[in-house]
């Protein structure tokens, strides 16, 4: 479904992506793990179009769009949720979710995907009509990626969707997750500081280091991986 192939991004003359190589298949929960500042945001906003490569390519669908503008990319079916949630603060919660519809014109099907977000995350439907900003960062979180739900994309970019929370809502969060991909047929990209979690979620896995990919494997053998368990998981 999505191909990284060398990837190079710049920030100025800073070199961010080494060469990186990454393949998701359609239907799969695939992860990125790393330490802070090893590059896995800047893997996601090249995906986007926000930091486009400055060499390599990346193709959805077989088709390249590392030229694409970003509102072109989402129009595609590939959405972020991005780290630190950026819901609206000012608008409610039912405004924030019309937000992430706002490039479809079905209004029908939109209630109906409306309705499929209140069914995900019962709490926000009593919090409707409260203003974003005023939601707790769990809740903030809950919309953050029902808001990308309502563009109805394919790939759906997750970037550190548990930072910041309790870890009681940081299960409830990987539950629905899994349930997104199991249940939407979503494939999802998961970039995720807790190692733990995200490989016992995820399919496959990937390690990223100084820009680099350094490891490949079935989330269970990274899981079970002595390197890994020593610089990820504290074990």
């Amino acid at each position: 479904m999505l191909r990284l192939q060398n990837v190079q991004t710049y920030y100025g003359n800073i070199q961010a992506l080494k060469d990186v190589t990454i393949d998701i298949e359609e239907g799969e929960i695939v992860t990125l793990i790393g330490a802070n500042g090893a590059g896995k945001t800047t893997t996601l906003m090249s995906i986007c179009g926000i930091t486009p490569p400055r060499k390599g390519e990346i193709a959805f669908k077989g088709s390249r769009i590392h030229q694409l503008k970003p509102e072109q990319i989402v129009k595609l079916g590939i959405c972020q949720v991005p780290e630190g949630r950026r819901i609206f603060p000012g608008m409610t919660v039912v405004e924030n979710l019309e937000m992430g519809a706002f490039l479809r014109n079905d209004k029908a099907a939109i209630k109906g995907d409306l309705d499929m977000v209140f069914d995900l995350f019962p709490i926000l439907e009593q919090r409707r009509t409260q203003l974003g900003g005023t939601l707790s960062g769990g809740e903030q979180q809950m919309l953050a990626i029902s808001r990308a739900l309502m563009a109805r994309p394919r790939l759906l970019l997750l970037d550190e969707p548990s930072l910041g929370l309790a870890p009681l809502i940081i299960q409830q969060i990987f539950e629905i997750i899994k349930k997104i991909n199991k249940e939407n047929g979503t494939t999802i990209f998961l970039v995720e500081q807790n190692a733990n979690q995200a490989l016992k979620l995820a399919d496959r896995g990937y390690v990223m280091e100084n820009g680099r990919i350094t490891l490949v494997d079935k989330a269970s053998a990274l899981l079970a991986n002595d390197e890994v368990r020593k610089a990820y998981l504290g074990l």
